[in-house]
Protein backbone atom coordinates (compact mmCIF):
# COMPACT_ATOMS: atom_id res chain seq x y z
CA UNK A 1 0.00 0.00 0.00
CA UNK A 2 0.71 3.65 -0.71
CA UNK A 3 2.71 5.39 2.60
CA UNK A 4 0.23 8.50 1.59
CA UNK A 5 -2.60 5.86 2.15
CA UNK A 6 -4.73 8.07 4.84
CA UNK A 7 -6.31 5.89 8.14
CA UNK A 8 -9.88 4.82 7.94
CA UNK A 9 -12.43 6.92 10.55
CA UNK A 10 -12.53 4.93 13.49
CA UNK A 11 -15.40 3.23 14.82
CA UNK A 12 -16.33 5.62 16.85
CA UNK A 13 -15.38 8.46 14.55
CA UNK A 14 -16.93 12.54 15.23
CA UNK A 15 -16.40 14.48 11.74
CA UNK A 16 -15.55 17.99 13.43
CA UNK A 17 -16.89 19.61 9.59
CA UNK A 18 -20.15 18.09 9.64
CA UNK A 19 -20.75 16.28 13.21
CA UNK A 20 -21.46 12.72 11.99
CA UNK A 21 -21.12 10.76 15.46
CA UNK A 22 -20.32 7.41 14.31
CA UNK A 23 -20.97 5.50 18.15
CA UNK A 24 -24.45 8.21 18.24
CA UNK A 25 -25.56 7.14 14.93
CA UNK A 26 -28.25 3.77 15.07
CA UNK A 27 -27.89 1.77 11.81
CA UNK A 28 -32.05 2.04 10.57
CA UNK A 29 -31.07 5.95 10.75
CA UNK A 30 -27.81 6.12 9.14
CA UNK A 31 -30.10 3.68 6.63
CA UNK A 32 -32.74 6.33 6.17
CA UNK A 33 -30.21 8.99 5.43
CA UNK A 34 -28.51 7.28 2.44
CA UNK A 35 -31.85 5.87 1.32
CA UNK A 36 -32.98 10.13 1.26
CA UNK A 37 -29.51 10.56 -0.52
CA UNK A 38 -30.15 10.59 -4.12
CA UNK A 39 -33.07 12.68 -4.13
CA UNK A 40 -31.12 15.28 -1.54
CA UNK A 41 -28.07 15.28 -3.86
CA UNK A 42 -30.35 16.27 -6.81
CA UNK A 43 -31.83 18.70 -5.35
CA UNK A 44 -28.78 20.44 -4.30
CA UNK A 45 -26.95 20.11 -7.62
CA UNK A 46 -30.33 21.06 -9.80
CA UNK A 47 -29.80 24.63 -7.92
CA UNK A 48 -26.11 25.35 -9.08
CA UNK A 49 -25.33 27.01 -12.22
CA UNK A 50 -24.56 24.42 -14.87
CA UNK A 51 -21.63 26.33 -15.55
CA UNK A 52 -20.54 25.88 -12.11
CA UNK A 53 -21.03 22.49 -11.77
CA UNK A 54 -17.20 21.56 -13.05
CA UNK A 55 -15.32 24.21 -11.24
CA UNK A 56 -12.55 23.25 -8.42
CA UNK A 57 -13.77 25.99 -5.78
CA UNK A 58 -9.87 25.69 -4.42
CA UNK A 59 -6.85 23.30 -5.86
CA UNK A 60 -7.10 20.66 -2.77
CA UNK A 61 -11.66 21.02 -3.75
CA UNK A 62 -13.56 18.70 -6.30
CA UNK A 63 -16.10 20.22 -8.28
CA UNK A 64 -19.38 18.94 -7.77
CA UNK A 65 -19.13 16.82 -10.77
CA UNK A 66 -16.05 15.19 -8.99
CA UNK A 67 -18.19 14.90 -6.16
CA UNK A 68 -20.75 12.81 -7.67
CA UNK A 69 -18.95 10.56 -9.14
CA UNK A 70 -17.24 10.04 -6.11
CA UNK A 71 -20.30 8.90 -3.89
CA UNK A 72 -21.17 6.69 -6.88
CA UNK A 73 -18.17 5.22 -6.87
CA UNK A 74 -18.27 5.08 -2.77
CA UNK A 75 -21.88 3.36 -2.61
CA UNK A 76 -20.50 0.64 -5.49
CA UNK A 77 -17.17 -0.24 -3.98
CA UNK A 78 -19.53 0.15 0.18
CA UNK A 79 -21.79 -2.82 -1.79
CA UNK A 80 -19.17 -4.90 -2.48
CA UNK A 81 -17.16 -4.53 0.65
CA UNK A 82 -20.38 -5.37 2.76
CA UNK A 83 -20.71 -8.32 0.69
CA UNK A 84 -17.11 -9.39 1.19
CA UNK A 85 -17.57 -9.02 5.35
CA UNK A 86 -20.65 -10.89 4.81
CA UNK A 87 -19.67 -13.82 2.96
CA UNK A 88 -15.74 -13.77 4.11
CA UNK A 89 -13.33 -13.92 6.63
CA UNK A 90 -11.33 -10.60 7.63
CA UNK A 91 -11.46 -9.77 4.00
CA UNK A 92 -9.30 -7.20 2.57
CA UNK A 93 -10.53 -4.17 0.86
CA UNK A 94 -8.88 -2.66 -1.85
CA UNK A 95 -8.38 0.83 -1.44
CA UNK A 96 -10.40 3.41 -3.32
CA UNK A 97 -8.00 5.70 -4.28
CA UNK A 98 -10.00 8.73 -4.58
CA UNK A 99 -7.56 11.31 -6.38
CA UNK A 100 -6.42 8.84 -8.74
CA UNK A 101 -9.88 7.90 -9.99
CA UNK A 102 -10.88 11.49 -9.94
CA UNK A 103 -8.40 12.01 -12.91
CA UNK A 104 -8.34 8.73 -14.64
CA UNK A 105 -11.73 8.42 -14.85
CA UNK A 106 -12.32 11.97 -15.67
CA UNK A 107 -14.52 12.76 -12.91
CA UNK A 108 -15.00 16.07 -14.46
CA UNK A 109 -16.19 15.20 -17.47
CA UNK A 110 -19.23 12.81 -16.52
CA UNK A 111 -22.63 13.69 -17.75
CA UNK A 112 -23.96 15.17 -14.73
CA UNK A 113 -27.77 13.82 -15.11
CA UNK A 114 -26.52 9.94 -15.93
CA UNK A 115 -24.01 10.18 -12.68
CA UNK A 116 -26.92 11.76 -10.37
CA UNK A 117 -29.14 8.36 -12.25
CA UNK A 118 -25.93 6.15 -11.51
CA UNK A 119 -25.80 7.39 -7.98
CA UNK A 120 -28.97 6.61 -7.46
CA UNK A 121 -28.50 2.74 -8.80
CA UNK A 122 -25.62 2.40 -6.38
CA UNK A 123 -27.07 3.29 -3.56
CA UNK A 124 -30.25 1.44 -4.06
CA UNK A 125 -27.76 -1.39 -4.47
CA UNK A 126 -25.98 -1.20 -1.46
CA UNK A 127 -29.31 -1.11 0.46
CA UNK A 128 -30.05 -4.36 -0.94
CA UNK A 129 -26.72 -5.73 0.69
CA UNK A 130 -27.31 -4.19 3.83
CA UNK A 131 -30.84 -5.71 3.73
CA UNK A 132 -28.99 -9.45 3.52
CA UNK A 133 -27.02 -8.45 6.88
CA UNK A 134 -28.47 -9.93 9.82
CA UNK A 135 -28.04 -10.37 13.41
CA UNK A 136 -24.15 -11.25 13.79
CA UNK A 137 -23.21 -9.75 10.41
CA UNK A 138 -22.77 -6.83 11.59
CA UNK A 139 -19.92 -7.63 14.15
CA UNK A 140 -18.14 -9.01 11.30
CA UNK A 141 -14.84 -7.38 9.95
CA UNK A 142 -12.72 -6.29 6.85
CA UNK A 143 -9.93 -4.33 6.98
CA UNK A 144 -8.01 -2.09 4.23
CA UNK A 145 -4.84 -1.67 5.90
CA UNK A 146 -3.19 -3.82 8.72
CA UNK A 147 -4.37 -3.40 11.85
CA UNK A 148 -7.67 -0.83 11.17
CA UNK A 149 -10.48 -4.25 11.48
CA UNK A 150 -13.75 -2.42 11.17
CA UNK A 151 -17.18 -3.49 11.08
CA UNK A 152 -19.88 -3.95 9.05
CA UNK A 153 -21.88 -1.57 10.95
CA UNK A 154 -18.67 1.30 10.40
CA UNK A 155 -19.41 0.11 6.95
CA UNK A 156 -22.74 1.34 6.97
CA UNK A 157 -22.24 4.29 9.35
CA UNK A 158 -18.85 5.47 7.08
CA UNK A 159 -21.30 5.36 4.01
CA UNK A 160 -23.79 7.51 5.55
CA UNK A 161 -21.15 9.78 6.81
CA UNK A 162 -19.93 10.26 3.08
CA UNK A 163 -22.83 11.23 1.64
CA UNK A 164 -23.85 13.83 4.23
CA UNK A 165 -20.49 15.07 3.95
CA UNK A 166 -20.10 15.83 0.37
CA UNK A 167 -23.18 16.77 0.05
CA UNK A 168 -22.46 19.98 2.04
CA UNK A 169 -18.95 19.86 0.62
CA UNK A 170 -21.88 20.22 -2.44
CA UNK A 171 -23.96 22.52 -1.13
CA UNK A 172 -21.16 25.11 -0.28
CA UNK A 173 -20.33 25.10 -4.09
CA UNK A 174 -23.58 25.99 -4.56
CA UNK A 175 -23.58 28.57 -1.89
CA UNK A 176 -20.37 30.04 -3.30
CA UNK A 177 -21.50 29.91 -7.35
CA UNK A 178 -23.17 33.00 -8.97
CA UNK A 179 -26.89 32.53 -9.14
CA UNK A 180 -28.28 32.57 -12.87
CA UNK A 181 -31.88 33.64 -10.95
CA UNK A 182 -33.25 36.81 -11.71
Amino acid sequence: MPASLPPLAGEDHVCAACGVSYSETRLDDAIGVIAGLPDTIREAVSVIPPEARRVRPGPDVWSVAEYLCHLRDVYVSFTIRLHRVRTEVRPAWEPMLNDLRARRFRYNDCDIDATLDELAAAVAGFRDEVARAKGQDWERTGSRLPGEQRTARWLVRQAMHEGVHHLGDIRRIGEGAPSNRP
